[in-house]
């Protein structure tokens, strides 16, 4: 087998999936918990904003089916520099999230074992780190193996809050108006609703992103974006409503582990414990996803040649090597300088951070379908018109979430770009200076 097409839809459903369910859907309860039925109404607008951009992503892949993923569908389409600030800024959000999470897996682990917290966090969310990279040093197979088992894995925790709920509605059906939301519904909350409830859903381009290494991209990127990001929103949608429906809204509001709580409540107590091992597993899944995807991103970027070139080298095992050890010193240097040492205090903060740096990607895709429309040559092609719509929905929902995010993420968004720009002109400088010479 060619080793640079290793894989397939399974996996690529895995990393969009996993991804996605990492561990922000097990605190967005508690974060979510004040806007009341306002977050109900902010889920159906992300769900939906978030189908429009997974069908931007699909036909991106099936449109343009040999570029190496976003940064080929955007540079294009819509040209190098444009390309660069979307990836550079969404390239920083997965080293950052990688830190975030190895931290946060360190506190579910130590309080699910007491007696691992006698280690040294920052220490101990190091070795986690680590020991992905290792995994993904390997090879594209074995991390997207790991991938698959810890997504199945990490589904479970799902399944016992949806089974959970059925055996309440059949049990004590009045359990779910006993603690309804008092909050009234306003646009403005349920903006801000929507937006936090986006930072659970960030990861549906992740089968894009390794496309050069995907069997059959222009088929298998598209159904497994599709499928992975419907599984993800029926899965949150019902996850996310049985606690706000059977806690009270304050007590839900200051739980530090909602899902855990709710367990405790209804099935006895202890029970949580055991759902915050799957928490931990959950976690685990998403810091193998996302560093395999940063390692493949960042070799990508080097091969376009605005990031060094010894980034895009591969080891023996076919794994871009140099990118992984890069990136991962990268989220170490975060971790050692305490980016996060609580993941509940550090959430509000990470969720505006990261998703602030992955809209402009969002939004450039958008608008690359737009392009690709306009080079058309077939207008009265129903899939060529097609293009539009999708590309206007993808479009306009990334405005409503930079809008619903405020003036600060999107100073947060500018920020990165600008960060990103010295590097960007240097390696033209240089690749000018090689070109010459």
């Amino acid at each position: 087998m060619n080793e640079s097409k290793q894989i397939g839809f399974w996996t690529c459903t895995a990393l969009v999936v996993g991804n996605c369910i990492g561990m922000g859907i097990f605190l967005l309860p508690a974060s979510l918990a004040p806007y009341g039925f306002n977050a109900t109404i902010g889920w159906g607008i992300t769900v939906v904003g978030c189908i429009a951009l997974a069908r931007v992503f699909a036909r991106l892949a099936r449109e343009l089916p040999n570029a190496d993923g976003p940064y080929g569908y955007v540079r294009s389409t819509l040209g190098e520099l444009p390309a660069y600030i979307a990836l550079w800024c969404y390239w920083v959000s997965l080293w950052i999230t990688n830190a975030a999470l190895a931290t946060g897996v360190v506190a579910y682990i130590t309080a699910v074992f007491p007696q691992l917290g006698q280690l040294q966090p920052s220490l101990f969310a190091l070795g986690l780190l680590w020991a992905f990279v290792i995994i993904n040093l390997c090879g594209v197979r074995a991390g997207g193996s790991v991938q698959i088992a810890t997504t199945v894995l990490k589904l479970l925790p799902m399944l016992a809050i949806a089974v959970l709920a059925v055996w309440m509605l059949v049990e004590a059906p009045q359990a779910y108006v006993s603690h309804l939301p008092s909050k009234p519904i306003t646009l403005g909350d349920a903006m801000a609703a929507s937006t936090i409830a986006l930072f659970a859903m960030l990861g549906i381009e992740s089968a894009t992103v390794p496309a050069s290494r995907v069997e059959n991209p222009g088929r298998t990127i598209p159904r497994a974006t599709l499928v992975g990001t419907l599984l993800t929103a029926a899965i949150y949608l019902i996850v996310s409503t049985v606690p706000m429906l059977l806690l009270p809204e304050q007590e839900l509001a200051n739980a530090p582990a909602p899902f855990a709580l709710l367990m405790d409540r209804f099935v006895g107590e202890g029970v949580g414990r055991w759902l915050a091992l799957f928490v931990v597993v959950s976690g685990l899944g998403a810091l193998n996803g996302w560093t395999l995807l940063v390692g493949e991103l960042t070799r990508t970027m080097a091969d376009n040649g605005v990031l060094p070139a010894f980034l895009s080298r591969n080891n023996r095992r076919g794994a871009p090597g140099f990118a992984l050890i890069v990136t991962a010193l990268l989220a170490s240097a975060m971790i050692l300088m305490n980016y996060s040492k609580s993941l509940v205090n550090g959430f509000t903060v990470l969720s505006q951070v990261v998703t602030a740096a992955n809209l402009p990607l969002y939004l450039c895709c958008s608008l690359a379908l737009a392009v690709l429309w306009y080079r058309g040559k077939r207008l009265d092609d129903k899939a060529i018109r097609g293009l539009v719509l999708i590309s206007a929905l993808g479009t306009a929902y990334s405005i409503f979430a930079f809008i619903g995010m405020g003036h600060e993420a999107f100073m947060m968004a500018l920020v990165l770009a600008a960060c990103g720009l010295p590097l960007y002109i240097f390696m033209r400088i240089l690749r000018a200076r090689l070109n010459r010479s």
